[in-house]
Protein backbone atom coordinates (compact mmCIF):
# COMPACT_ATOMS: atom_id res chain seq x y z
CA UNK A 1 0.00 0.00 0.00
CA UNK A 2 2.93 1.98 0.60
CA UNK A 3 5.67 3.10 -1.70
CA UNK A 4 8.72 5.29 -1.12
CA UNK A 5 10.63 6.99 -3.44
CA UNK A 6 14.21 7.59 -3.58
CA UNK A 7 16.96 9.42 -5.90
CA UNK A 8 19.96 8.49 -8.16
CA UNK A 9 22.59 9.79 -9.58
CA UNK A 10 23.90 6.92 -11.97
CA UNK A 11 26.31 7.27 -14.91
CA UNK A 12 25.02 4.52 -17.33
CA UNK A 13 28.39 4.80 -19.23
CA UNK A 14 26.14 6.30 -22.03
CA UNK A 15 29.38 7.68 -23.90
CA UNK A 16 28.61 10.35 -26.75
CA UNK A 17 30.54 9.34 -29.79
CA UNK A 18 30.25 10.95 -33.43
CA UNK A 19 30.48 13.83 -32.74
CA UNK A 20 28.24 16.00 -31.25
CA UNK A 21 24.74 14.01 -30.76
CA UNK A 22 21.68 15.36 -31.01
CA UNK A 23 20.23 11.86 -29.19
CA UNK A 24 21.91 10.21 -26.45
CA UNK A 25 20.93 7.47 -24.11
CA UNK A 26 19.57 8.29 -20.17
CA UNK A 27 19.22 4.97 -19.08
CA UNK A 28 19.51 1.60 -20.55
CA UNK A 29 16.46 -1.45 -20.88
CA UNK A 30 16.49 -4.15 -18.63
CA UNK A 31 18.23 -3.78 -15.23
CA UNK A 32 21.38 -2.11 -14.43
CA UNK A 33 24.32 -0.64 -11.48
CA UNK A 34 26.86 1.96 -11.13
CA UNK A 35 29.95 0.59 -10.55
CA UNK A 36 30.69 2.07 -7.44
CA UNK A 37 28.38 -0.95 -6.14
CA UNK A 38 24.91 1.35 -6.04
CA UNK A 39 21.88 0.92 -5.53
CA UNK A 40 22.49 -0.97 -1.95
CA UNK A 41 18.53 -0.69 -1.07
CA UNK A 42 17.34 -2.82 -4.03
CA UNK A 43 18.71 -4.95 -6.56
CA UNK A 44 19.37 -2.90 -9.15
CA UNK A 45 17.68 -0.11 -10.96
CA UNK A 46 15.39 -0.93 -13.82
CA UNK A 47 13.54 0.27 -16.62
CA UNK A 48 11.28 -1.89 -19.21
CA UNK A 49 8.61 -0.82 -21.77
CA UNK A 50 5.75 0.20 -19.24
CA UNK A 51 7.99 1.97 -17.09
CA UNK A 52 9.32 4.45 -20.32
CA UNK A 53 6.12 4.93 -20.67
CA UNK A 54 5.32 6.73 -17.57
CA UNK A 55 8.50 8.38 -17.66
CA UNK A 56 7.45 9.32 -21.37
CA UNK A 57 4.18 10.52 -20.68
CA UNK A 58 5.76 12.55 -17.77
CA UNK A 59 7.85 14.29 -20.21
CA UNK A 60 5.20 15.40 -22.06
CA UNK A 61 3.21 17.10 -19.59
CA UNK A 62 5.86 19.16 -17.89
CA UNK A 63 5.95 22.68 -18.63
CA UNK A 64 9.79 23.17 -19.27
CA UNK A 65 13.02 21.19 -20.46
CA UNK A 66 15.12 18.94 -19.04
CA UNK A 67 18.46 20.74 -17.94
CA UNK A 68 22.11 19.25 -18.99
CA UNK A 69 24.46 20.50 -16.51
CA UNK A 70 28.21 19.74 -15.96
CA UNK A 71 29.31 17.76 -13.28
CA UNK A 72 26.06 17.66 -11.34
CA UNK A 73 26.25 21.61 -10.07
CA UNK A 74 22.89 22.23 -10.14
CA UNK A 75 22.96 19.77 -7.22
CA UNK A 76 26.78 21.37 -5.72
CA UNK A 77 25.32 24.82 -6.21
CA UNK A 78 23.92 25.38 -2.74
CA UNK A 79 27.05 23.75 -1.36
CA UNK A 80 29.95 25.77 -3.36
CA UNK A 81 28.21 28.81 -4.43
CA UNK A 82 29.26 28.37 -7.46
CA UNK A 83 27.08 28.66 -10.88
CA UNK A 84 25.10 25.74 -12.48
CA UNK A 85 25.63 26.94 -16.29
CA UNK A 86 23.55 24.90 -18.69
CA UNK A 87 25.53 22.66 -21.11
CA UNK A 88 22.38 21.72 -23.03
CA UNK A 89 18.72 21.04 -23.05
CA UNK A 90 15.93 18.08 -23.92
CA UNK A 91 12.42 17.97 -23.42
CA UNK A 92 11.52 14.79 -25.83
CA UNK A 93 11.81 11.28 -24.39
CA UNK A 94 11.66 8.06 -26.65
CA UNK A 95 12.10 4.36 -25.76
CA UNK A 96 14.11 1.91 -27.88
CA UNK A 97 13.03 -1.67 -26.78
CA UNK A 98 16.16 -3.61 -25.55
CA UNK A 99 18.53 -0.59 -25.66
CA UNK A 100 17.36 1.79 -23.49
CA UNK A 101 15.44 5.29 -22.68
CA UNK A 102 16.50 8.15 -25.34
CA UNK A 103 16.29 12.53 -25.21
CA UNK A 104 15.89 12.68 -29.12
CA UNK A 105 16.19 16.55 -29.02
CA UNK A 106 19.10 17.21 -27.40
CA UNK A 107 20.49 21.31 -27.72
CA UNK A 108 23.89 21.96 -26.75
CA UNK A 109 25.31 25.31 -25.91
CA UNK A 110 28.06 26.56 -27.55
CA UNK A 111 30.38 26.03 -24.99
CA UNK A 112 29.09 22.05 -24.25
CA UNK A 113 29.27 21.95 -28.34
CA UNK A 114 33.39 22.81 -28.18
CA UNK A 115 34.03 20.96 -25.28
CA UNK A 116 32.62 17.67 -26.42
CA UNK A 117 33.98 18.24 -29.90
CA UNK A 118 36.77 19.03 -28.68
CA UNK A 119 36.58 15.75 -26.45
CA UNK A 120 36.62 17.27 -22.88
CA UNK A 121 33.58 15.84 -21.60
CA UNK A 122 32.70 12.04 -22.57
CA UNK A 123 29.91 10.90 -20.82
CA UNK A 124 25.98 11.39 -19.29
CA UNK A 125 25.36 10.57 -16.22
CA UNK A 126 21.38 11.15 -15.45
CA UNK A 127 19.76 12.01 -12.10
CA UNK A 128 16.13 10.40 -11.47
CA UNK A 129 14.09 8.39 -9.08
CA UNK A 130 12.94 5.31 -8.10
CA UNK A 131 10.95 2.66 -6.10
CA UNK A 132 12.97 1.42 -3.20
CA UNK A 133 11.30 -1.72 -3.12
CA UNK A 134 11.30 -2.67 -6.83
CA UNK A 135 14.10 -0.49 -8.04
CA UNK A 136 12.01 1.15 -10.58
CA UNK A 137 13.14 3.92 -12.37
CA UNK A 138 10.10 6.62 -11.58
CA UNK A 139 11.08 9.96 -12.31
CA UNK A 140 13.38 11.43 -14.36
CA UNK A 141 15.27 14.63 -13.19
CA UNK A 142 18.13 16.19 -15.37
CA UNK A 143 21.26 15.01 -16.87
CA UNK A 144 24.89 15.83 -16.63
CA UNK A 145 28.28 16.14 -18.39
CA UNK A 146 30.83 13.78 -16.91
CA UNK A 147 34.22 12.12 -17.64
CA UNK A 148 33.50 10.06 -14.37
CA UNK A 149 30.46 7.73 -15.36
CA UNK A 150 31.37 5.04 -12.21
CA UNK A 151 30.81 7.63 -9.35
CA UNK A 152 33.55 6.33 -7.33
CA UNK A 153 33.57 8.61 -4.21
CA UNK A 154 30.84 10.76 -4.93
CA UNK A 155 28.07 9.27 -2.94
CA UNK A 156 27.36 12.48 -1.66
CA UNK A 157 25.96 14.16 -4.79
CA UNK A 158 23.19 11.64 -4.70
CA UNK A 159 22.85 12.60 -0.69
CA UNK A 160 22.57 16.62 -1.89
CA UNK A 161 19.81 15.38 -4.75
CA UNK A 162 17.82 13.74 -2.38
CA UNK A 163 18.15 16.95 -0.34
CA UNK A 164 17.07 19.37 -3.59
CA UNK A 165 14.27 17.53 -4.19
CA UNK A 166 12.55 15.96 -1.17
CA UNK A 167 12.96 17.48 2.49
CA UNK A 168 11.78 14.42 4.38
CA UNK A 169 11.23 10.67 3.80
CA UNK A 170 7.45 11.01 4.64
CA UNK A 171 6.97 13.46 1.76
CA UNK A 172 7.48 10.38 -0.42
CA UNK A 173 5.52 8.06 1.44
CA UNK A 174 2.01 7.65 -0.69
CA UNK A 175 -0.94 5.97 1.30
CA UNK A 176 -2.59 4.64 -2.38
CA UNK A 177 -5.97 4.16 -0.98
CA UNK A 178 -6.01 7.48 0.76
CA UNK A 179 -5.20 9.13 -2.38
CA UNK A 180 -7.69 7.09 -4.59
CA UNK A 181 -10.56 7.61 -1.41
CA UNK A 182 -9.45 11.37 -2.08
CA UNK A 183 -9.25 11.77 -6.07
CA UNK A 184 -12.76 9.42 -6.28
CA UNK A 185 -11.11 6.75 -8.14
CA UNK A 186 -12.38 3.25 -7.59
CA UNK A 187 -9.81 1.43 -4.99
CA UNK A 188 -8.26 -0.90 -8.06
CA UNK A 189 -7.49 2.52 -9.94
CA UNK A 190 -3.80 2.23 -12.06
CA UNK A 191 -1.33 4.32 -11.67
CA UNK A 192 -2.12 6.05 -14.70
CA UNK A 193 -5.83 6.96 -13.78
CA UNK A 194 -4.32 8.38 -10.47
CA UNK A 195 -1.78 10.23 -12.17
CA UNK A 196 -5.09 11.20 -15.14
CA UNK A 197 -6.70 12.51 -12.02
CA UNK A 198 -4.36 14.79 -10.42
CA UNK A 199 -3.53 15.91 -13.71
CA UNK A 200 -7.43 17.19 -13.98
CA UNK A 201 -7.24 18.17 -10.30
CA UNK A 202 -4.01 20.52 -11.03
CA UNK A 203 -5.85 21.57 -14.07
CA UNK A 204 -9.25 23.01 -12.51
CA UNK A 205 -6.66 24.61 -9.56
CA UNK A 206 -4.63 26.65 -12.22
CA UNK A 207 -7.94 27.67 -13.70
CA UNK A 208 -9.67 29.21 -10.98
CA UNK A 209 -6.27 30.92 -9.80
CA UNK A 210 -6.51 32.46 -13.18
CA UNK A 211 -9.49 33.22 -12.61
CA UNK A 212 -8.74 35.29 -9.14
CA UNK A 213 -5.85 36.91 -10.44
CA UNK A 214 -8.32 38.31 -13.32
CA UNK A 215 -10.67 39.33 -10.69
CA UNK A 216 -8.17 41.12 -8.68
CA UNK A 217 -6.90 42.63 -11.58
CA UNK A 218 -10.66 44.04 -12.67
CA UNK A 219 -10.99 45.60 -9.34
CA UNK A 220 -7.97 47.26 -9.07
CA UNK A 221 -7.50 48.77 -11.88
CA UNK A 222 -9.56 52.07 -12.21
CA UNK A 223 -11.27 53.25 -14.63
CA UNK A 224 -10.62 55.71 -17.84
CA UNK A 225 -12.55 58.85 -16.99
CA UNK A 226 -12.05 59.33 -20.90
CA UNK A 227 -14.19 56.33 -21.67
CA UNK A 228 -16.62 56.30 -18.89
CA UNK A 229 -19.29 58.80 -16.87
CA UNK A 230 -20.63 58.28 -13.75
CA UNK A 231 -23.62 56.06 -13.51
CA UNK A 232 -25.92 59.37 -12.58
CA UNK A 233 -24.82 61.35 -15.44
CA UNK A 234 -25.68 57.96 -17.39
CA UNK A 235 -28.79 57.19 -16.27
CA UNK A 236 -30.13 61.16 -16.41
CA UNK A 237 -29.05 60.70 -19.98
CA UNK A 238 -30.90 58.06 -20.37
CA UNK A 239 -34.72 59.92 -19.10
CA UNK A 240 -34.03 63.13 -21.50
CA UNK A 241 -33.24 60.58 -24.51
CA UNK A 242 -36.83 58.95 -23.89
CA UNK A 243 -38.60 62.12 -23.37
CA UNK A 244 -37.25 63.49 -26.20
CA UNK A 245 -38.20 60.61 -28.19
CA UNK A 246 -41.41 60.74 -26.55
CA UNK A 247 -41.65 64.53 -27.37
CA UNK A 248 -40.93 63.78 -30.80
CA UNK A 249 -43.27 61.12 -31.73
CA UNK A 250 -45.94 63.17 -30.12
CA UNK A 251 -45.34 66.29 -32.69
CA UNK A 252 -44.91 62.98 -35.74
CA UNK A 253 -48.36 61.71 -34.28
CA UNK A 254 -50.39 65.37 -34.22
CA UNK A 255 -49.06 65.83 -38.11
CA UNK A 256 -50.28 63.00 -39.32
CA UNK A 257 -53.34 62.79 -37.51
CA UNK A 258 -54.08 66.89 -38.91
CA UNK A 259 -53.13 65.58 -42.29
CA UNK A 260 -55.31 62.77 -42.21
CA UNK A 261 -58.29 64.67 -41.38
CA UNK A 262 -57.43 67.08 -43.95
CA UNK A 263 -56.80 64.38 -46.75
CA UNK A 264 -60.08 63.21 -46.16
CA UNK A 265 -59.12 59.82 -44.51
CA UNK A 266 -60.43 60.26 -40.45
CA UNK A 267 -63.04 61.88 -39.40
CA UNK A 268 -62.89 64.62 -36.54
CA UNK A 269 -64.50 62.42 -33.92
CA UNK A 270 -61.51 59.98 -34.49
CA UNK A 271 -59.07 62.26 -33.78
CA UNK A 272 -58.85 60.92 -29.88
CA UNK A 273 -58.45 57.50 -31.10
CA UNK A 274 -55.91 58.14 -33.83
CA UNK A 275 -53.44 60.34 -31.69
CA UNK A 276 -53.91 57.58 -28.81
CA UNK A 277 -53.19 54.45 -31.54
CA UNK A 278 -49.91 56.86 -33.13
CA UNK A 279 -48.22 57.62 -29.49
CA UNK A 280 -48.44 53.60 -28.75
CA UNK A 281 -47.55 52.53 -32.78
CA UNK A 282 -46.73 55.04 -35.25
CA UNK A 283 -46.00 52.71 -37.47
CA UNK A 284 -49.73 51.30 -37.10
CA UNK A 285 -51.03 54.44 -37.61
CA UNK A 286 -49.06 55.13 -40.76
CA UNK A 287 -50.23 51.81 -42.62
CA UNK A 288 -53.95 52.56 -41.50
CA UNK A 289 -53.75 55.90 -43.33
CA UNK A 290 -52.06 54.43 -46.37
CA UNK A 291 -54.71 51.68 -46.44
CA UNK A 292 -57.75 53.52 -45.35
CA UNK A 293 -59.49 56.05 -48.61
CA UNK A 294 -60.20 59.49 -49.11
CA UNK A 295 -63.79 60.49 -48.93
CA UNK A 296 -63.74 63.31 -51.17
CA UNK A 297 -66.39 64.85 -49.42
CA UNK A 298 -64.30 65.48 -46.34
CA UNK A 299 -61.31 66.74 -47.94
CA UNK A 300 -60.57 70.54 -46.99
CA UNK A 301 -63.52 70.30 -44.62
CA UNK A 302 -67.14 69.49 -44.43
CA UNK A 303 -69.60 70.40 -46.94
CA UNK A 304 -71.98 72.19 -44.20
CA UNK A 305 -68.49 74.01 -42.85
CA UNK A 306 -69.40 71.89 -39.30
CA UNK A 307 -72.82 73.20 -39.06
CA UNK A 308 -76.12 70.56 -38.79
CA UNK A 309 -77.37 70.47 -42.45
CA UNK A 310 -80.31 71.67 -43.33
CA UNK A 311 -83.86 70.00 -43.38
CA UNK A 312 -84.96 67.54 -41.41
CA UNK A 313 -85.63 66.89 -37.21
CA UNK A 314 -82.30 67.41 -36.49
CA UNK A 315 -83.28 67.14 -32.95
CA UNK A 316 -84.04 63.55 -33.21
CA UNK A 317 -80.73 62.58 -33.69
CA UNK A 318 -77.90 61.73 -31.32
CA UNK A 319 -74.78 64.07 -31.36
CA UNK A 320 -72.77 61.19 -33.15
CA UNK A 321 -75.17 60.92 -35.46
CA UNK A 322 -75.68 64.74 -36.69
CA UNK A 323 -71.85 64.76 -36.47
CA UNK A 324 -71.81 62.29 -39.04
CA UNK A 325 -74.38 64.36 -40.99
CA UNK A 326 -72.53 67.06 -40.77
CA UNK A 327 -69.13 65.49 -41.99
CA UNK A 328 -71.03 63.69 -45.09
CA UNK A 329 -73.23 67.01 -45.71
CA UNK A 330 -76.53 65.08 -46.09
CA UNK A 331 -79.57 65.66 -43.88
CA UNK A 332 -80.98 64.72 -40.87
CA UNK A 333 -83.82 62.94 -42.66
CA UNK A 334 -81.96 61.50 -45.93
CA UNK A 335 -79.81 60.26 -42.49
CA UNK A 336 -83.27 58.65 -41.35
CA UNK A 337 -84.03 57.43 -44.20
CA UNK A 338 -80.83 55.56 -45.30
CA UNK A 339 -81.16 54.29 -40.92
CA UNK A 340 -84.37 53.92 -40.40
CA UNK A 341 -84.66 53.04 -36.69
CA UNK A 342 -85.12 49.03 -35.65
Amino acid sequence: MIKKHRIAIAACVSELTGGVPTEIMLVPAGEFRARDGRPGDVESWKVDAAAAARLIAQAEAARGDFVIDYEHQTLNAENNGKPAPAAGWFKRLEWREGDGLYATDVRWTERARALIEAGEYRYISPVFRYDRQSGTVTQLLMAALTNYPALDGHSDLAARAAAKFSTTEEEHTMNREELIALLGLAEDASDEQIKSAMTALKAKADAAKGKDDEIAALKAAKPDPAKFVPMEIFESLKTEVAALKAQQTSGEVTALVDKGIADGKLLPAQKDWAKELGNKDVAALKGYLEKTPAIAALKGGTQTGGKAPEGGDADSLTEEELAVCRNLGISAEDYRKANPAE
